[in-house]
């Protein structure tokens, strides 16, 4: 618990620190979330930050720290930074982009539980629309790579029970669908 408490305060130090520079180079950003992530049960948020006129640095995290019914569970942070390149100007319009993405997790929801890391990358096609001087809804959908490392193991929880796995992942890595605040 100490662990995920220190990870929470340092991704919103970061974040503070992030909005504070801003200013100072008037750079154009923005803070977003991801609505797919929510109807996940996931809360998550993103700051994409402008590096030049028609490229941006976009960093997203998503943590669940919820249990369900029955035992079922799925425990989860997750970050995913990702260099977008826009074709007409940042924050407007059709992107393309490079992303890595790293996590940890540990849950499952039927028979087996889960606990292990991730990291990988890959690349992403978006659109964003923008609704008003402020305010932009993206979508955006990627494929790539991502490496698992996981013990898996029954319900019950046995150390020596669980079985040490790795898993080589190639398809979708990206799904987004989000509402943005541009400052």
């Amino acid at each position: 618990m100490l662990i995920i408490a220190n990870k929470r305060l340092l991704a919103l130090l970061s974040l503070f620190i992030l909005l504070q520079i801003l200013p100072c180079r008037a750079q154009r950003a923005g803070l977003k979330t991801n609505a797919l992530c929510w109807g996940a049960a996931t809360p998550n948020v993103g700051v994409e930050l402008g590096l030049s006129p028609r490229t941006t640095l976009n960093v997203a995290a998503a943590y669940n720290p919820w249990n369900f019914s029955r035992g079922r569970k799925m425990h989860l942070w997750a970050v995913q930074p990702a260099l977008r390149y826009w074709f007409c100007q940042r924050f407007e319009g059709h992107f393309v982009g490079v992303h890595a993405h790293a996590a940890q997790y540990y849950g499952g929801f039927k028979q087996k539980l889960y606990d292990g890391y991730l990291a990988g990358g890959g690349i992403s096609y978006g659109y964003a629309w923008l609704l008003s001087p402020h305010w932009n809804v993206e979508a955006e959908i990627g494929i790539g790579y991502a490496r698992l490392w996981y013990k898996e193991g029954e319900r019950i929880y046995c150390e020596k029970c669980s079985i040490s796995r790795r898993h080589n992942y190639w398809g979708p890595t990206v799904a987004n669908l989000s509402v943005a605040y541009v400052f």
